[in-house]
């Protein structure tokens, strides 16, 4: 039998190839064993593998009996998903967001879909789209807007209000039929998105919206919010207006004399020739004060990540104002969602809008530097995108919210020690500190604005020593001296090859370098990969990986949610770390053993 993972393959490239093909028969490939066990592998290394819905199904037990009744309640149209369990994380803005967490079986379903999905889907969406999308991350959609929107007049900033949420049910039904002429994939979908989810013990019912936290969210919301890429897509093309000449007259003007005057350099002689070469440089003088590109051609520019997006529009504010008319009409109307008043603005280019945690503008610069192949004098910085980095906003905010640091009557900010980690080790309060340096650094790298965190660097350094003085009763001097080594100071710690060292992070380390994109891989665009999974393999080894036994009637896995929790007390714990696997394959009598000692 040929694997599932090749025909999905096959099934992005005909989808890729043939844009308006329509997909049938797509249901029976749900009912294959392999891509349950690539489906596994795609979810047990994550963190909320061990996370229980609303009952102890977990990534811990899995076996082929679990795929084999699975496979079965889909084949019989038996298989009913269990209501995902509603928890709540707190937004930035202080507000509560509702998050699902279905059972490992329905995690399970749902990565196989979300596979058979991605193989149709992924070749058609627009490249304007950029969320939860394979090699796609806010990186490649601000890298998009830094070399796309030069020029710009006006920023359209758009955000869809409680978009996942407020996702019509019949509207994605109808979406997606368009597409996938398949009754039973549609009917799978409309169990998963009438599921329900239970809140404090209480079942409620879902009428719209994707619970956030469940796999096949992004898919359904990029599907869904596709039907916008395409409307803007083709405003875009009704609105573009290019002009024939792009060079302004007075510019035109006065680099014709500019080359007047070099022919006439070139005849003359002596004191002439000087005084030619004189009159050139003040006519350069006065070209780069005057504007080159014609304003009159109309343009627009378009980037989505999720349900933000910004529009750039070449033109005037009256064409801004309907534009944004159609589009709430369009989202209103067609798509059944709102737009939000207070986050869908019309922005000046000059002045800066916010995006993707960005502060984004197109500048008015008339610096003159020197540059390209002959050194000379030119405009480099004028209508070109810049990305900064809202220092008040984002950074000082986390450094107040994470009590890393305190203002002063006088207004002066200082480091401060934190308490919450004054019982962790040396390494781990170090290590804490890195992570969140790194993560933000590595984030803003791309930022114009990027040497200002050194200032952050600065108060996060001088807050971590702080923390080790408060522990040891020291000074920072002493700190230093005792962690010091020619200039750096570093905390030693010990390794089974010997003693390394945790120095404190170079926030400059992370400028420039590239940062690969945090979405998941394209795992049906991956080559020269082996077809059968290692978990398929060890599976149907039949061999006990504890007891050696190979007559068992059936093997499980046994999963832990991180190894550094072991113990290593336990034959089966030792062997894990011997091992350096989160999954151990056991016979049933090993399992249970194993969960009740």
């Amino acid at each position: 039998m040929k694997p599932t993972i090749e025909i999905l393959e096959n099934i992005g490239k005909n989808s890729q190839q043939n844009k308006n093909e329509v997909f049938t028969r797509l249901y029976r490939y749900m009912l294959r064993p392999d891509i349950y066990y690539v489906a596994y592998k795609n979810l047990y290394a994550n963190k909320g593998a061990s996370t229980k819905g609303i009952d102890n199904d977990t990534a811990d037990g899995f076996c082929e009996r679990q795929i084999q009744n699975v496979i079965r309640s889909l084949k019989q149209e038996t298989y009913m998903p269990k209501p995902a369990k509603r928890t709540y994380i707190r937004k930035a803005n202080g507000k509560m967001r509702p998050l699902g967490l279905p059972t490992f079986t329905d995690k399970l379903v749902q990565e196989v879909l979300r596979m058979i999905l991605e193989a149709v889907y992924e070749p058609i969406f627009l490249d304007c789209s950029h969320g939860f999308r394979p090699n796609r991350s806010c990186h490649t959609a601000l890298r998009k807007f830094k070399y796309q929107f030069n020029g710009t007049k006006w920023f359209i900033e758009g955000d869809i209000e409680n978009c996942f949420d407020s996702i019509n049910h019949s509207k994605l039904i109808e979406f997606i039929n368009a597409k996938i002429k398949d009754a039973r994939i549609i009917k799978l979908i409309g169990k998963l998105l009438k599921s329900g989810y239970v809140d404090n013990w209480e079942y409620y019912k879902t009428h719209s919206g994707c619970p956030q936290g469940s796999i096949c969210s992004p898919i359904f919301a990029n599907i869904y919010l596709h039907e916008l890429d395409k409307y803007i897509t083709m405003l875009q093309e009704n609105f573009e207006q290019p002009t024939k000449s792009k060079i302004t007259d007075c510019y035109r003007v006065t680099q014709n004399k500019i080359k007047s005057v070099n022919l006439k350099v070139e005849k003359s002689e002596g004191y002439q020739r000087s005084k030619l070469i004189k009159q050139k440089r003040i006519l350069r003088q006065q070209k780069l004060k005057l504007p080159y590109k014609l304003q009159t051609s109309k343009r627009l520019k378009y980037i989505r990540y999720a349900d933000d997006f910004i529009i750039g529009i070449n033109g005037n504010k009256e064409d801004c104002q309907k534009l944004k008319q159609q589009l709430t009409e369009f989202v209103n109307g067609t798509m059944k969602m709102k737009l939000s008043n207070e986050k869908t603005l019309i922005t000046h280019s000059n002045t800066y809008a916010r995006f993707l945690g960005y502060d984004i503008r197109v500048r008015r610069d008339n610096k003159i530097k020197r540059g390209g192949v002959n050194n000379c004098t030119k405009r480099t910085l004028n209508n070109t995108s810049e990305l900064s980095i809202p220092l008040k906003d984002e950074i000082m905010k986390f450094l107040f919210e994470n009590k890393i640091v305190w203002k002063k009557r006088s207004g002066e900010i200082m480091p401060i020690r934190r308490l919450n980690l004054m019982n962790c080790t040396d390494i781990e309060i170090v290590s804490t500190y890195n992570a969140e340096l790194r993560g933000i650094c590595n984030y803003y790298s791309i930022a114009s604005n990027f040497h200002k965190l050194n200032y952050f660097s600065y108060l996060m350094e001088y807050s971590c020593l702080l923390t080790l003085c408060s522990k040891y009763k020291s000074t920072i001097s002493k700190i230093k001296t005792k962690y010091g080594e020619k200039g750096e100071w570093r905390i030693p710690y010990k390794t089974k090859t010997g003693m390394k060292y945790c120095y404190f992070a170079d926030f400059r380390e992370c400028k420039n370098k590239y940062n690969h994109p945090n979405d998941k891989k394209f795992d049906l665009a991956t080559k020269n990969t082996p077809r059968r999974t290692t978990f398929e393999s060890r599976l149907t080894a039949n061999l006990c990986e504890l007891c050696k036994t190979t007559n068992a009637e059936h093997y499980e896995i046994h999963h832990v949610p991180k190894l550094k929790d072991l113990t290593g007390k336990k034959e089966w714990e030792q062997l894990m770390i011997k091992k350096r696997r989160k999954t151990l394959i056991v016979c049933e009598s090993c399992h249970k053993m194993i969960h009740n000692k």
